[in-house]
């Protein structure tokens, strides 16, 4: 499908149109996602035995989120590394958006039909695997098209996730929706919105011809893997989303059974807080991805911005009221919107190889990933092994400064151009 015109990247920049679509395919992505996620499981599965027996309750949302985000894992990459080699006429990344959406749609109508929580779990797999081939497809498009804007739309991507928290979550609270028809409105908000973007946005042609398999080295095959600051930035990523996932992923049990809010305001608490941590999420993520293009100096904000994060968590462990978690909530917004939009503009800077970028990308996604599927196990087991959430924030806090420890491993004298200077277009092309 040929590029419409106005959204076709020029020297490796692009209009508002793109970027609008860009954003809007993201809201769609994390808003099915990350809905369920922070509301609908935990109601789904809250209390199986009883208002005593909350802590089961936790412990199936742990076990269940973190297999589907491993089912995610694995399906990323694979599917950017196919969508690399697919050649066909609707391009190399529409196909597996479009068959990522479906999937994704079928899947989240299993899940809210669910009665059980291995039936569920068992649906929350196939929503998972739809979610990472759409987001691997999206997350190459980056390194496919933009240049000089990588940290703009990176932050788009970080902003989007916040974003569709409050959208998703703010429908089923403020409209009174029921889970079953929660699940078919995120179902149709998927299919609309993916499907739409995909056949929208542009998908070029590969410039690149990939080796074949028997022609490759070992160094070939391995890519981006090989070089040990894509590896740094990958471990932090991994870190920081592993102490993001620990303050965020079991957020309305803490406000039931830490803050002590009853169980009829519980929902609405949960909003308000989801309200404040997106506004500054996505204040932080445009105003540290701007700078970062700017200056180039990526390395230092995404430092800076995992401390923040850290901060966040030591201060629930003075404040654990809900005062004190808003508060939080908005600095622990601050320091995740700006790292996840300049950590994911540093690794794309950092990629060796064009004709891999889905591929080697993918494995940006499954860091990130990694660490917000372990992290409900984990907090899982922490709030079981003390009976309540103070080890669980300890942890949190913990984790986040040394994900801004690893980033400081980033070498710029060594790193692949664009780690901590960006690139500039070589005169000679134009």
């Amino acid at each position: 499908m040929p590029a419409r015109q106005g959204l076709s990247p020029r020297s490796g920049r692009v209009g508002g149109a793109w970027m609008t679509l860009f954003g809007l395919a993201w809201l769609a992505v994390w808003t099915v996602q990350l809905t369920p996620v922070q509301l609908l499981l935990p109601l789904q599965l809250d209390t199986p035995g009883g208002p005593a027996d909350w802590i089961t309750g936790v412990i199936w949302s742990g076990l269940i989120l973190s297999i589907g985000g491993l089912a995610g894992v694995i399906a990323g990459p694979l599917a950017g590394a196919l969508s690399d080699r697919t050649r066909s006429r609707w391009g190399r990344r529409r196909p597996w958006m479009i068959g990522g959406s479906l999937l994704t749609a079928a899947s989240l109508l299993l899940t809210g039909s669910a009665t059980d929580p291995v039936a569920v779990g068992a649906a929350w797999v196939g929503v998972s695997i739809g979610v990472a081939v759409v987001s691997a497809s999206l997350t190459a498009m980056i390194a496919d098209q933009i240049f000089a804007q990588r940290g703009a739309a990176s932050a788009l991507v970080s902003s989007a996730q916040a974003v569709g928290i409050v959208v998703g979550v703010g429908a089923v609270v403020l409209l009174g929706l029921g889970i079953g028809a929660s699940y078919v409105a995120l179902a149709g908000f998927i299919l609309v919105v993916g499907i739409g973007t995909a056949l929208l946005l542009p998908d070029p042609k590969a410039a690149h011809t990939i080796t074949p398999s028997a022609q490759q080295t070992w160094r070939e095959r391995l890519g981006a893997l090989q070089d040990r600051n894509f590896g740094w930035v990958l471990a932090s990523r991994l870190t920081v989303n592993l102490g993001n996932a620990l303050g965020t992923a079991l957020l309305l049990f803490f406000l039931l059974y830490g803050v002590g809010s009853p169980a009829d305001r519980a929902e609405d608490d949960l909003l308000v807080l989801i309200v404040i941590y997106t506004v500054f999420v996505v204040a932080a993520s445009i105003i540290a991805g701007s700078i970062s293009d700017r200056t180039g100096k990526r390395k230092s904000i995404v430092i800076i911005a995992a401390l923040v994060q850290a901060l966040s968590a030591v201060m629930i462990l003075i404040s654990p009221t809900f005062t004190g978690t808003a508060i939080a909530a908005g600095v622990m917004g601050v320091g995740y919107g700006a790292y996840m939009a300049v950590s994911l503009a540093l690794a794309t800077d950092l990629l060796p190889r064009p004709e891999h970028h889905a591929r080697d990308l993918g494995v940006v996604n499954v860091s990130a990933n990694l660490g917000q599927l372990l992290g409900p196990l984990l907090g899982a087991a922490l709030v079981a092994l003390v009976g309540g959430f103070w080890l669980l924030f300890l942890t949190a806090g913990v984790l986040s400064v040394l994900g801004g420890i690893m980033t400081i491993a980033v070498h710029p004298a060594t790193a692949s151009p664009g780690s901590e200077e960006l690139p500039q277009p070589d005169p000679a092309a134009r």
